[in-house]
């Protein structure tokens, strides 16, 4: 019980920081703010992250959790992207570390850093499986700017022409954006031969 108790309190705390993070940048987030937010006394955030730094860290600890792209027929792939972005970020937007991530990166070189990690390390690779490595790392860039371009749109600047769509409409609209994208990722390795 009290792991799971322990578990609890540090998932409250994340996500109180990721919304503070969000909303107020790094700079301005406190702990006192966190705690309050997670309605547990200051002290526990030092005792789970050891500082502003570590829970800052821990709450920009992205895992995309891609399917397996290799298994996806090369003309549904970008479908497949760009509803696996959009399912994850409908479900709670302000509790997604990849978009506290996108709003921090802006002004925060550790929050930057850790946003070219994410798709260095995950996206890349995720696309390798379908691509060939030699496609997927220009490939991921391309793609990280469509996806990345729809965050800020939908869930950062809530434009209303992009938050009126629907899911399927995003998918509809988007996924040959990134067909073309895939595709010119892929003229270019060509046209460098």
């Amino acid at each position: 019980m009290t792991v799971r108790r322990s578990e609890q309190t540090r998932s409250a705390i994340l996500r109180a920081a990721r919304e503070r993070f969000a909303a107020q940048g790094y700079e301005r987030t406190t702990i006192r703010a966190v705690a309050a937010d997670a309605d547990i006394d200051p002290s526990m955030v030092m005792r789970y992250f050891g500082s502003k730094e570590g829970l800052f860290d821990a709450a920009l600890t992205v895992d995309l959790r891609l399917p397996d792209l290799a298994a996806v027929p090369p003309a549904e792939l970008p479908a497949v992207v760009v509803r696996h972005f959009v399912t994850r970020w409908e479900g709670d937007p302000a509790d997604d570390a990849l978009l506290v991530l996108l709003r921090s990166a802006v002004t925060n070189e550790q929050a930057a850093a850790r946003m070219r990690e994410v798709f260095a390390v995950q996206v890349a690779p995720a696309l390798a499986a379908s691509l060939g490595v030699e496609r997927a790392t220009r490939a991921a860039g391309l793609v990280a700017a469509q996806l990345l371009g729809l965050a800020v749109s939908r869930y950062l600047l809530r434009l209303p022409p992009v938050v009126a769509l629907t899911p399927d409409e995003l998918v509809a609209g988007l996924a040959p954006a990134l067909a073309a994208t895939l595709g010119q990722a892929a003229g270019a390795e060509t046209a460098g031969a």
